[in-house]
């Protein structure tokens, strides 16, 4: 279930609450009148099934309520009430596949966000995977690839592409391009010093690494892995089942491939260089192409289980 908490103009109280009271999936409606103070109003909430909630959203945008009042939601971990248990019964399909496309835009906004933690998080992901690279350690570059923040920018430019918002999809773009730029040039930097604090060395790097070669080596495998992680990854943010996202930036190679392109630059060994960006490239393209392939058929299936429940309401 999810709580509306809700901070209405007392002149569209009457409009808001018929509204909740026609969605099937709703429960539990209060209404305090003129208990709001800032912005002045009446604070109505109420109980929502997830899977009736999209609908339910955008009515209360077309009342104003996001510009002259609040709309907030929030996740309830445990309900003991019948008329809840009842309410998402009668609501059409089912919670796990519903998905909340306003609040989907606001995550992937906040994550793809460019900001002094991201750029932070995705060099010292960066220059983890780099000392994996150099001790061939594929424990170094797991860590890496978890501790890597971009999934949100590629999440933002998908959810930017399918909801229409341009302004989203160029912050996602300025977020991902930056950060790695920034990573890359943060871990050359970090391998030049090690260098010259003989930790790391040109020897070293050209040695063979058998446990990390596929980094610098794409294949058609990695497109296809990328594809899997990118769909996975994109259920995992719709359906708020937010611990799958672990197991998705370990099946891609976006961090250490950037890694590794960066100590190449530095020691100018070209050809990995080359293989560590089609890598990259890789990756990317197949995370935003599958992504992109699962929101719409999402969004598809969604929109037909609604024009059904409507047709069947008719009757």
């Amino acid at each position: 279930m999810l709580q509306f908490r809700l901070i209405v103009p007392a002149d569209r109280t009457g409009a808001a609450t018929e509204l909740i009271t026609a969605t099937v999936g709703a429960t539990h409606l209060t209404v305090l009148k003129g208990a709001a103070l800032d912005p002045p109003g009446d604070v109505v909430t109420c109980d929502v099934a997830r899977e009736a909630a999209d609908p339910l959203l955008t009515g209360l945008r077309r009342l104003g309520l996001e510009e002259d009042g609040l709309i907030a939601v929030d996740s309830v971990d445990m309900t003991l009430s019948r008329r809840s248990d009842a309410a998402e019964r009668a609501a059409p399909g089912e919670g796990a596949d519903a998905v909340l496309w306003d609040s989907m835009a606001h995550l992937t906004e906040e994550e793809s966000t460019l900001t002094v933690t991201y750029l932070a998080f995705l060099s010292v992901a960066t220059m983890l995977a780099a000392y994996g690279v150099m001790l061939d350690s594929s424990i170094l570059i797991v860590g890496a690839m978890v501790v890597g923040p971009e999934f949100g920018p590629l999440a933002g430019i998908c959810t930017g592409l399918i909801l229409r918002r341009t302004r989203l999809v160029r912050q996602s773009a300025k977020a991902l391009v930056i950060g790695f730029l920034t990573a890359m040039l943060v871990t050359g930097a970090f391998g030049a010093l090690l260098d010259l604090l003989g930790l790391f060395s040109r020897s070293q790097f050209d040695r063979p690494h058998p446990a990390t070669q596929f980094i610098w080596q794409p294949t058609a495998d990695s497109f296809v892995v990328a594809l899997l992680a990118g769909i996975a990854g994109m259920l995992s943010l719709t359906s708020a089942k937010s611990g799958a996202l672990v197991g998705v930036a370990i099946s891609v190679t976006t961090v250490p491939a950037a890694a590794n392109a960066a100590l190449a630059l530095s020691y100018t060994s070209w050809h990995e260089v080359l293989g560590s960006a089609w890598q990259l490239a890789l990756n990317l393209a197949g995370i935003i192409v599958a992504g992109l392939l699962t929101m719409l058929i999402q969004k598809q299936v969604w929109h037909q289980q609604r024009k059904r429940t409507a047709a069947a309401a008719k009757r």
